[in-house]
């Protein structure tokens, strides 16, 4: 099968979105003709095959920011994508498009199928069609609610990645059309053995991890604050917020304030190998998000075998059962965030269940299992068009 994944986010653009289409599309391309259609960005090259998946990069407005984009990169890449798409279309014959993001991804992916006849699968992620922490949401704008329904609309299959996604898209966009849910899923192969020393962590102390864009909507300054009350109590507790984005500076500030800066790590530049490494040497993930679609780094975290104190506001609740592989708490709440943690520093047993829970639930989201669902549809989609 050719396929072309239509997304503006690809690694090492972007955040988890653009990761779980790079996994899919290189899990793909061991049978399958798979190119990918995204922004372009400066000293990236503008076409490149990478494990396999040829990578096609298209210019964007004022895109200055690996993690984040802005206003101008977001509205250019539909323009500039459907011109390089256009030209796609005449190189190769692809017998279904994958687009992920309902925004800004959407309208590029809807346009190139209208043209070419090509099925057009849309994956939305959450963040696309609600965002609680932006005024920019597209649940919030008559005229982006517009845009969003008709690309639901014109496409020929939409997957969400959680119960929690289709539910939002259900209630606020009212599709016309049944919304089918396939998870997001990691490569399970990527977790190293490490020694803590050798990426200078403290054998001695209690890590704490979260990953992620340095947004509003991940809720870090509430858990910078339910970290300041924790290490009041548990001195020899550390936080690493591995990730970077417009916030970096507000929190490291929050954090100077309240007298811990010493005790948080910043470590805003890294790759997947040093993400796993900084997992697989951490005690516990948390997540303190004020809404997340699915939130990947959850699965991330579990097959590290990581206990888990998150929010419960979002597709991690189809993930997460609480008491069962994590502690689950309201978001925008950093006391019970602090309590949380606190609970599961003084149950180490409570940790090694969870440990073994999340090992084993991991299993359910390798990238081989969901990339088989996304190909059974794929071949369901372009049958019945």
């Amino acid at each position: 099968m050719n396929v072309l994944f239509v997304n503006y986010e690809y690694p090492p653009v972007g955040g988890g979105g653009g990761v779980f289409t790079k996994d899919l599309a290189e899990e793909l391309a061991g049978n399958n003709t798979v190119h990918v259609l995204t922004s372009a960005f400066p000293g990236l090259a503008r076409s490149e095959t990478i494990n396999g998946v040829t990578v096609f990069r298209t210019p964007v407005l004022n895109r200055t920011s690996l993690p984040s984009a802005g206003i101008l990169s977001l509205l250019s890449f539909p323009f500039s994508g459907i011109f390089k798409g256009y030209s796609l279309l005449k190189s190769t014959d692809y017998d279904v498009i994958n687009t992920h993001f309902a925004v800004p991804s959407g309208p590029c992916g809807a346009f190139l199928s209208k043209i070419s006849g090509i099925p057009n699968v849309l994956s939305i992620h959450g963040g696309d069609i609600y965002d609680p922490s932006k005024k920019t949401s597209p649940h919030r704008h008559p005229l982006l609610r517009w845009a969003v329904k008709r690309v639901m609309e014109s496409s020929d299959s939409v997957i969400a990645q959680s119960n929690n996604t289709r539910d939002n898209a259900m209630s606020i966009y009212s599709p016309s059309k049944d919304i089918k849910i396939i998870p997001l899923g990691i490569p399970l192969s990527s977790i190293p053995e490490i020694d803590r020393g050798s990426i200078g962590l403290d054998p001695d102390k209690k890590y704490l991890i979260s990953i992620g864009r340095l947004v509003k909507r991940k809720g870090y300054d509430i858990l910078i604050r339910a970290f300041s009350s924790v290490t009041s109590r548990e001195p020899s507790t550390r936080l690493i917020l591995l990730g970077s984005g417009p916030e970096l500076d507000n929190l490291k500030t929050l954090a100077a304030d309240l007298g811990i800066g010493e005790k948080i790590s910043f470590i805003t530049d890294s790759d997947d190998r040093a993400k796993y490494e900084y997992l697989a040497s951490s005690d516990m993930y948390v997540l303190s998000s004020l809404h997340e679609g699915f939130g990947i780094v959850l699965l991330e975290a579990m097959a590290c075998g990581l206990s888990i104190v998150s929010t419960d506001n979002g597709g991690q609740t189809d993930i997460l059962e609480h008491e069962k592989n994590a502690l689950m708490v309201p978001p925008g709440d950093a006391e019970a965030l602090a309590e949380a943690i606190e609970e599961l520093l003084s149950s180490p047993e409570t940790m090694r269940k969870m440990k073994t829970n999340n090992l084993e639930h991991a299993k359910d989201f390798s990238i081989s299992k969901v990339a088989a669902r996304y190909m059974e549809l794929f071949r369901e989609t372009i049958n019945s068009v």
